[in-house]
């Protein structure tokens, strides 16, 4: 009997872990243990050391006891969640990147993380694309507008008319999975696609049909922006108050990736003056943005409540990747998706 905690939320659900270890390791003889944590009811936020967690470090605990296995979006495990936990051997967490887990503990305690890359790739991109349409359009505005009783025909007006993404140039920060598929779906409408990521090889964007240019580059010749790089320390503040006056007059950005790639001191300046025409942000400094929060009172800001993954699809293709991993690991064979490679030294048995 293998003991495994399902520890889900209000978006990957406790029983879709069950369901999708059932699915892929059905023969086994499993016993589970559920937590329902309140995201996204309740915004994630840093627990005991790690970021972007939700529920708290004893509500883990509680039902953690005896697990060899945890399955989780989440729950914080932290240093001492991991040390209290002997018997746990491995962690999958169904996001594109374990923030929510000490990893130097877990690696210490001989747990493997595994993760989930591109499980909302589709999701976010999509989205990505429809912030850029709605921004360049002026979507959002005129809906509001209507709704208010005002028939704004003077959007129809040449100085205020919207702009085609057919022929424009688009350029994105950061060239991973998501960044792929806005890159396509974006050539589809015709664009000019450039990005800026210093992991990509100059053969990969030649053969996407992508401009690989430098970050200053991409700023000062792109009208849409639109970021998909990974939060980390090198990558915080990335585009600020210096290389956002870089960009051409009027010009779209866009933010559905993380909140600390863009510094938003300078951002209620830019749209003043113009130099930035439109605004669409789905991810904040601080999440919730307060009501005070500046931008709120700024013209053409597009704001939704970190969206982006949120799909069905995105719920499912998650718990299926990270059962697929643990069901691996029952098998005797490595997990695909390791955070900390190191650690499987200390499983000598497994096999690829």
């Amino acid at each position: 009997m293998t003991k495994v905690l399902a520890a889900g939320d209000h978006f990957v659900a406790p029983e879709l872990f069950v369901d999708a270890l059932g699915a892929r390791a059905g023969g086994r003889d499993l016993e589970f243990a559920e937590l329902k944590l309140p995201w996204p009811v309740e915004p994630f936020g840093p627990v005991g050391g790690v970021r972007e967690a939700s529920g708290t470090e004893q509500q883990v605990l509680e039902v953690l006891g005896g697990a060899a296995v945890a399955m989780t979006q989440m729950a914080p495990f932290t240093a001492e969640v991991l040390g209290k936990s002997p018997e746990l051997k491995l962690l999958g967490v169904c996001r594109g990147g374990p923030i929510n887990v000490d990893l130097p503990a877990a690696t210490e305690a001989g747990v493997i993380v595994s993760y989930t890359p591109g499980r909302n790739a589709a999701g976010a991109a999509e989205f990505a694309v429809g912030m850029i349409l709605a921004a360049l359009r002026r979507i959002p505005a005129s809906d509001a507008e209507l709704k208010q009783g005002n028939w704004r025909g003077d959007y129809y007006a040449y100085d205020n008319a919207g702009i085609e993404l057919a022929g424009s140039t688009v350029g994105l920060v950061g060239y991973g999975a998501i960044g792929r598929i806005v890159a396509r779906v974006l050539h589809a409408f015709g664009a000019r696609v450039q990005v800026a990521d210093p992991f990509v090889r100059p053969e990969e964007a030649e053969h996407d049909g992508v401009r690989l240019v430098g970050l200053d580059e991409l700023l000062r010749s792109s009208f849409v922006v639109s970021l998909h790089a990974r939060l980390t320390a090198e990558t915080e503040h990335l585009l600020n108050a210096d290389n956002l006056a870089l960009l051409p007059e009027g010009a779209v950005l866009v933010n559905s990736a993380r909140g600390g790639l863009l510094d938003y001191a300078p951002l209620p300046g830019l749209l003043k003056s113009g130099r930035l025409g439109a605004l669409a942000v789905d991810v904040y400094d601080i999440e919730p943005p307060p009501r005070e929060w500046p931008l709120f009172d700024s013209p053409n800001v597009i704001t939704t409540p970190h969206l982006g993954g949120a799909t069905r699809q995105t719920a499912h293709r998650a718990a299926d990747i990270v059962a697929g991993d643990v069901a691996r690991f029952l098998d005797g064979r490595r997990p695909r998706y390791v955070a900390n490679p190191e650690v499987l030294a200390r499983f000598e048995g497994l096999r690829p």
